[in-house]
């Protein structure tokens, strides 16, 4: 049995899979409660799956881009999981596992995450004859860019605003491909179907090494009350 996390935004998820099937999958909002609700859904959902901890032989975690916090609890939570009983551990792409259920279509894939200020994270992905392949990296951009930036008929997925819909259609026509809500949902049956091809490939992650993708800079300022630091005091 395998294990997949994911707690890369408010939307969470966690699924149990074997190498055949999805045993159990969960996806729920969370807001930032990730360290408060990962823990107890995950014993719910392996005792509705009737899959005991210690089957466990493998886990699959979401390493971002997304937020600070989430990413933070998802893969320490999936390393110290790898850690205890000792198996294998695979990160995946936030973006990848989003863009991963179009693949069927051969058409480029742009999976989009909100990353505040008008920004989005976003990368392109394909099917392409030679297999699933990474057409652009996970990176910083916006809506514009994206409609600029775009050639040919492309499948925007993910975390999509209503306003950025609107751009989308507007710009780029029949350019915009753009799925239906339910379409858009980033699954962990996804995650758990990606790691256990990369598993299966003999690639797997270092666990200590194992570290979530930050594309932005933790939000973290000086207090404005806060008088500056002293050479003395750094």
């Amino acid at each position: 049995m395998y294990l997949a996390i994911d707690t890369s935004t408010d939307t969470a998820g966690i699924a149990i899979a074997d190498e055949f099937n999805i045993l159990a999958e969960l996806l729920w909002s969370c807001g930032q409660n990730h360290s408060v609700e990962l823990m107890p859904r995950m014993a719910r959902l392996l005792e509705n799956a009737r899959v005991k901890f210690e089957d466990i032989k493998g886990v699959f975690v979401a390493i971002g881009p997304g937020s600070f916090n989430g990413l933070r609890v998802g893969v320490s939570t999936a390393k110290g999981i790898a850690f205890s009983l000792d198996v294998p551990i695979v990160g995946i792409s936030t973006l990848e596992m989003t863009a991963y259920p179009h693949s069927y279509t051969k058409l480029p894939i742009c999976p989009v995450i909100n990353a505040g200020r008008s920004e989005v994270a976003a990368a392109l992905f394909q099917q392409t004859d030679s297999g699933w392949q990474k057409i652009k990296a996970e990176h910083i951009t916006t809506i514009e860019k994206l409609c600029r930036e775009t050639e040919t008929q492309t499948i925007f997925c993910g975390e999509l605003k209503q306003s950025a819909i609107e751009e989308l259609t507007q710009e780029l026509g029949e350019k915009a491909v753009i799925p239906p809500p339910s379409a858009r949902l980033r699954r962990s049956g996804f995650l758990a179907e990606l790691g256990y091809i990369r598993l299966k490939s003999g690639v797997c992650d270092n666990t200590a090494a194992l570290q979530p993708i930050y594309l932005k800079k933790p939000p973290i300022t000086q207090h404005k009350n806060m008088a500056p630091l002293t050479a003395d005091e750094m």
